[in-house]
């Protein structure tokens, strides 16, 4: 092991020993019985264990392409994490996705898997709660002390997270929740039941703090500034953008998805607009499931289908890969993929959300969702990169949830590439990769930097042209200019934008980094470009920022780090048990 790779697995140890809960939501193994201190003096570790490791890796030689790329990714993590600690990003905690509070919930569900339960280990995060809130109050009551609160928004939305969780919990204790009850006879019923009061009792008492407390003085004004938002782009994406430009950029191509929009829906019904189509789509039985295990079985044979026909001929899927477990989410929200754990205990997971699983679910957009969460997306990508270690450190392996550009830009890629692969020939699909996919992370583009930046709608917008941006005009543009309701959807999506700045470019801005270096490859290479190897070699870079990965790709894929080309075709190969063999546990 080189000074680099035994530097990046003692980060990663001491990293999930400090942050349990985001161990989980990685894959790593060790920390299940425990949930994250969200207390000042454990932020105040955390940010420190950043800082001395970006110290010992400047004194760390490295050696070869493979170790100064690897270098590299970690160095901009840590000092990303650095820079965003000593501007007080992280004061106010509440998020919109991934705060504290989501994090101790996926924690949790994460455990919940019927018959395979870990009770010992579920009942023991169940305990952890109420400590874990109290830490996490203390944390906001001293960001108040010095003035600093989240947005009222994004305290609302945390109290309603806090009691979709006691809702979840419920179910959980009444055995009927993610599938528990097969598996009940594992853990003392008084046990589970007396975890899940205490826990429920403190999500009480925290959602009482956030609306009768924390909300009195909670900002109205959602806008961060320039300056917060250049720190975003360089958290969720690793680059540095002109936010004009790519403003200007945004329009251009919001406008392209709707012209294609436009056509693939007179494939539909000829002369109707599009919302029109849409809403016709939605009631179409042909587009429709009723019950939740129907759909749940719909995915996973649409997932186990798309593994069937994509391995060996446009990728080399390990062994390990062809499976994904779909599960259902009863709540509300994105759909999230969840990468396999470092052991594979874990299989990759895709979590679908619904929230009213009685009603009947519209099919027409999911196909291209699915493919951005699971292969060629999410699973593909992250799966192998958690399996490669023949060429990537512990580190590698594992943060690829720290690059949204990297991984969410190859999401939606993804989505394109199956489109040109023949797997969206139904007009209704193909739209539905279009509306949710395409149209609505461009929209993402505008409106993100817009509402953040209170820039004004350009002349020739076709909407509110020379108004500054407002939550009012962001929830009209979404739902009547863009057509992506229904309210509560837009709502979140206005909710999570402002909670989480620049994390919503990643998508469109990722996959233009993919897009340009597929093609440069493409006219570097003409006749000899192979699609299949240009994928291989790409994933094989492992995840990083999109500055990084840029440069990586603008290099040809004779140049891949040594020992590249024989590290991916053994892991192509690999077999369950000998991919177990060579993780980590």
């Amino acid at each position: 092991m080189t000074g680099l790779n035994a530097l990046a697995d003692r980060y990663m140890d001491q990293l999930a020993a400090l942050d349990p809960c985001l161990a989980s939501s990685m894959g790593m193994t060790g920390q299940e019985e425990r949930l994250t201190d969200f207390g000042p003096s454990a932020a105040h570790a955390r940010a420190e264990l950043a800082r001395r490791t970006l110290t010992a890796l400047d004194g760390t030689p490295v050696a070869g392409r493979r170790e100064r790329i690897a270098a590299a990714v970690l160095r901009e993590r840590l000092s990303t994490e650095i820079a965003l600690s000593g501007a007080g990003a992280y004061d106010p905690l509440l998020d919109t996705l991934d705060g504290p509070i989501q994090r101790i919930r996926q924690s949790i569900g994460l455990l919940d898997r019927g018959v395979d339960t870990r009770w010992d280990a579920l009942l023991a995060r169940l305990r952890a709660v109420p400590a874990t809130l109290a830490g996490l109050r203390e944390s906001l009551e001293a960001a108040r002390r010095g003035g600093r609160i989240a947005p009222l928004r994004q305290v609302v939305r945390n109290a309603r997270d806090c009691r979709d969780m006691r809702r979840y919990l419920r179910g959980l204790s009444a055995g009927v929740g993610g599938g528990v009850s097969a598996g009940a006879d594992a853990v003392p019923r008084a046990a589970l039941d007396t975890a899940v009061a205490e826990a429920n009792e403190a999500l009480t008492r925290f959602t009482a703090y956030l609306t009768e407390e924390l909300a009195t003085e909670a900002p109205q004004l959602d806008a961060l500034g320039p300056d917060r938002y250049h720190l975003g782009v360089r958290e969720f994406l690793g680059t540095r953008l002109d936010l004009d430009d790519t403003y200007a950029w945004g329009w251009d191509e919001l406008a392209r998805v709707q012209r294609e929009m436009v056509r693939t829906a007179a494939r539909i019904a000829p002369g109707e607009p599009v919302p029109a189509v849409l809403a016709r789509l939605d009631r179409d039985p042909r587009y429709q499931i009723t019950g939740t295990e129907a759909f749940r079985d719909w995915l996973q044979e649409l997932a186990d289908r798309a593994i069937a026909d994509l391995d060996r001929t446009h990728f080399a899927i390990p062994e390990p890969l062809r499976r994904i477990d779909c599960r259902i989410a009863l709540t509300s929200g994105p759909a999230t993929y969840l990468p396999p754990s470092e052991d594979l205990s874990r299989p990759g997971t895709v979590e679908w959300p619904l929230r009213d699983p009685g009603a009947p679910i519209p099919t027409w957009s999911a196909p291209s969702t699915l493919f951005h969460e699971g292969v060629p997306g999410h699973h593909l990508q992250l799966g192998m990169t958690t399996l490669n270690t023949a060429a990537f450190n512990r580190f590698q392996r594992l943060s690829s949830e720290l690059h949204p550009g990297h991984c969410e830009g190859w999401g939606l890629y993804a989505e394109r590439l199956m489109d040109e692969l023949g797997h969206l020939t139904d007009p209704a699909h193909r739209l539905g990769m279009l509306a949710t996919g395409q149209l609505l992370r461009a929209a993402r583009v505008v409106l993100d930097i817009g509402l953040h930046l209170r820039l004004r709608i350009p002349a020739g917008a076709g909407f509110a042209e020379g108004e500054r941006w407002t939550p009012r005009l962001g929830r009209a543009f979404l739902s009547d200019y863009c057509g992506l309701g229904p309210t509560g959807f837009v709502e979140f999506e206005i909710d999570r934008y402002l909670g989480r700045p620049g994390q919503a470019l990643a998508y469109k801005l990722g996959e233009r980094v993919w897009l340009e270096a597929r093609e440069a490859a493409r006219r570097r290479e003409r006749s000899a470009f192979d699609l299949k190897r240009f994928h291989q070699h790409a994933l094989g870079l492992g995840p990083m920022g999109l500055d990084l990965l840029r440069t990586e790709l603008a290099g040809r894929a004779e140049d891949m780090p040594e020992g590249q080309e024989s590290a991916d075709h053994e892991l192509s190969g690999a077999t369950g048990s000998s991919a177990r063999g060579c993780c980590p546990r």
